[in-house]
């Protein structure tokens, strides 16, 4: 059954395309890096757009919980009892929140130690660095997270987020 849409994908896999890019040209600071992180920004905005414009499992008001469900459904998790969903699930979609922020922020800060009025100090660019390093963290626990519920759902969820299909709902599953 098709869940997520081509612009989903597409987004995702630039996004992921732009912050290796990034990553690979942080040593050399200069017009590639700034271009990658406005690239970067560019397809934050246009997922934020689209969590409120896309289909169903696009937009953001199916998948973002309340902090008590996600709660619940940590603790599922832990037990080995999480229902699957269709979508994202509740700490995905608390996941895609993180990673959109993180990378606003990397190119925010990034954008403000390359203006007039910050150049030469030092914590535009800290800033810059740990924010970086914050979405490193943020993107091993994706993916961890990815491959553990794949494992306990018995599903690839790669796949998934290449064709956009997933199995039809079965007894238990979530929306």
């Amino acid at each position: 059954m098709k869940v997520w849409d081509a612009p989903v994908r597409l987004l995702h896999w630039s996004l992921v395309a732009s912050i290796v890019a990034a990553w690979w040209s942080s040593d050399r600071t200069g017009a590639a890096h700034e271009y990658i992180g406005y690239a970067a920004v560019a397809i934050v905005l246009a997922r934020l757009l689209w969590g409120f414009a896309g289909n169903r499992y696009a937009r953001f008001a199916q998948f973002v919980r309340a902090p008590e469900p996600t709660v619940q459904y940590l603790r599922a998790v832990a037990t080995g009892r999480s229902a699957r969903h269709l979508g994202h699930n509740p700490l995905g979609g608390w996941m895609v929140l993180a990673l959109l922020a993180c990378v606003s922020l990397l190119a925010l800060s990034g954008w403000a130690a390359t203006t007039d009025l910050l150049w030469g100090y030092a914590w535009p660019v800290r800033l810059h660095v740990g924010v970086a390093w914050t979405l490193v963290g943020l993107v091993v626990l994706h993916v961890s997270g990815v491959v553990f519920t794949s494992w306990q759902h018995r599903e690839n969820l790669v796949i998934a987020m290449i064709t956009g299909q997933k199995k039809p709902p079965a007894d238990g599953d979530q929306d």
